[in-house]
């Protein structure tokens, strides 16, 4: 069990003690079959009751729903608004034409625009985040390229993974039920559960037991972790 760097392999939750164990793999790509990836770096790995972490852009990856940026058009909308989204350099999220335009796609634009002008609002007394709350999961799983990206993902675009739950639970039977599963966004920010085999109690433990982004934010080829209790 090697920790990535900056990372540290334990962390405490409640009282409770758990290794965070990330998995190197090769590069994913859009015609890779995510069982394969995951029999491959994953099943051999897996104790009982363990808890299998799969970030959502090897997900998404797998599902097709990754584009590169010079397939992408942007409207002169999403040019308008992404200039007043706040970048970082954790994760440029809709602050580049091409990822507003694949929210106004995925999301619809009624919806981006209403989450653009209650966030001028709300931004004015102070109040952030307002944005993603009410735009929703789907726009806050874009992700864009920053200048730590693995190629060939420095030059695309990635929407969040479609049925995450559903994903999950898959792959919960696929490793023969000994070890839960989740989907996760997570990054140097904080992160969202998108979709567990966990209940409600178990995903808030986890996004406590992941706060600190123990698979990193660079290009550490770990996609996937292990979660489990010492």
């Amino acid at each position: 069990m090697q920790a990535n760097d900056g990372k540290a392999l334990q962390t405490s939750v409640d009282g409770k003690t758990y290794a965070r164990i990330p998995l190197r793999t090769r590069v994913v790509m859009p015609d890779d079959d995510l069982d394969a990836v995951i029999r491959e770096y994953a099943a051999d790995a897996v104790q009982p009751r363990d808890l299998l972490f799969v970030t959502e852009k090897i997900v998404a990856i797998t599902q097709g729903r990754s584009y590169r940026i010079d397939e992408i058009a942007p409207r002169k909308l999403a040019l308008f608004l992404s200039k007043y989204v706040t970048r970082t350099p954790y994760g440029i999220g809709l602050g580049m034409p091409e990822t507003m335009e694949m929210a106004l796609r995925e999301c619809g634009t009624p919806r981006i625009l209403f989450a653009a002008a209650v966030s001028a609002v709300t931004k004015a007394f102070g109040r952030k985040g307002d944005f993603y709350r009410i735009a929703g999961d789907k726009a806050r799983a874009i992700d864009g390229p920053t200048k730590h990206t693995i190629p060939p993902y420095n030059e695309a675009v990635v929407l969040g993974p479609k049925d995450p739950k559903g994903v999950s639970a898959h792959l919960k039977e696929m490793l023969g039920g000994k070890a839960d599963v989740a989907v996760v966004d997570i990054n140097d920010l904080g992160g969202n559960i998108l979709g567990s085999t966990l209940d409600r109690a178990g995903e808030q433990r986890l996004l406590k037991v992941l706060g600190d982004n123990p698979l990193g934010q660079g290009r550490e080829s770990t996609p996937l972790g292990i979660v489990r209790a010492l």
